[in-house]
């Protein structure tokens, strides 16, 4: 049986021909930095975001982790947003790995306010920690997409007190197709950036980091530190290369799906749609529904969807999911609803 998946964009299936560009990688050990594809991998990634150099890691959560790790020193403080997947979905390893104490700001729905940035930044105090990296995220996971004039703001006030800043763009490029913008525009107010091959762009493992040569150079320790030194990696770094060539252009194509999905959420009595959060893939709402019902009625329906988090429910488009599957979808959260009246 054929499954609708809308509980995340991580759930894409790799195209065939990045089955094929795996089965046929050339590949070498990538510790040594002899794999072929993996470099190849790098040098395309970097150029995309407009950065020297890159390095290929095994997942999102390990590029964030390690940006940290290399950026800051033991017992430094790192400012970001109170609802950052850092905070929310990294398991603590902030403190684990990197050895950092995390400072937070609210965010209006992952939309910062550079002065009050600023204004968390320490000043020199035996008392205090050293201020030692500024994180964003954007495309943020509340749905949102912060603005160049934003970014610039705060990249500008970071650069003042002497801060790098660390961008988690997990999904920068569909931040991209909102800001209608090359990538580079929005990671030029960055440090470092890290991006996922494995969600919209459907690679089926992988992440990048990217940054300056040194950076990069540091942080390639850092990845043998984490455990994250792959050998014959070109065999999955051939589907990232793919995935950069081939996927990007079409993750508006999901954006457009999810405006749809939450136009005809909308319509549906005991729904309430977050049309504030509707800047990417990712519609967001609230329901008058028994949780654990809902997930089951909807997985009888061939239809795979997250339980509530927060009170909220979250359904994400992707390559996998059709024009027509958004209808069935529709259909199907209507009669469950009117099952309910």
């Amino acid at each position: 049986m054929r499954y609708i998946d809308i509980r995340s964009d991580t759930v894409t299936l790799p195209t065939q021909k990045m089955r094929e560009a795996m089965f046929r990688a050339e590949v070498g050990d990538d510790v040594y930095g002899d794999d072929p594809t993996v470099r190849k991998l790098e040098e395309m990634a970097a150029e995309r975001v407009g950065k020297e150099a890159a390095l290929f890691v095994p997942s999102g959560t390990f590029g964030n982790e390690l940006a940290l790790l290399t950026h800051t020193l033991r017992g430094d403080e790192v400012i970001l947003d109170a609802n950052s997947h850092i905070i929310l979905h990294e398991a603590g390893a902030s403190a684990v790995i990197a050895g950092v104490q995390l400072r937070t700001f609210r965010s209006k729905n992952g939309h910062p306010d550079p002065h009050e940035i600023e204004s968390l930044i320490r000043s020199e105090n035996i008392h205090f920690p050293r201020t030692g990296l500024i994180c964003l995220e954007n495309a943020h996971g509340m749905g949102t997409v912060i603005d160049l004039e934003s970014m610039k703001s705060i990249y500008e006030i970071a650069k003042s007190h002497n801060i790098p800043v660390h961008l988690d763009g997990a999904r920068i490029f569909n931040a991209a197709c909102t800001l209608k913008v090359d990538a580079r525009k929005i990671a030029q107010y960055a440090d470092s950036v890290m991006f996922c091959l494995s969600k919209g762009l459907s690679a089926p493992i992988g992440s990048i980091l990217a940054g300056t040569k040194p950076f990069i150079e540091k942080a390639r320790k850092g990845r043998k530190l984490m455990g994250g030194g792959m050998r014959q990696a070109g065999i999955i770094a051939a589907a990232g290369i793919v995935a950069i060539e081939e996927m990007i252009d079409r993750l508006c194509e999901d954006h457009e799906n999810a405006k749809i999905l939450a136009k005809g959420l909308e319509k549906i009595k005991h729904i309430e749609v977050f049309k504030d959060r509707l800047d990417i893939n990712m519609v967001f709402f609230k329901a008058r529904a028994n949780g654990d019902d809902f997930v089951s009625y909807m997985m009888n329906r061939g239809i795979k969807i997250n339980p509530e988090e927060d009170g909220e429910y979250r359904f994400v488009t992707n390559k996998d999911v059709t024009r027509d599957d958004i209808y069935y979808v529709l259909e199907s959260v209507e009669k469950y609803f009117q099952k309910l009246a």
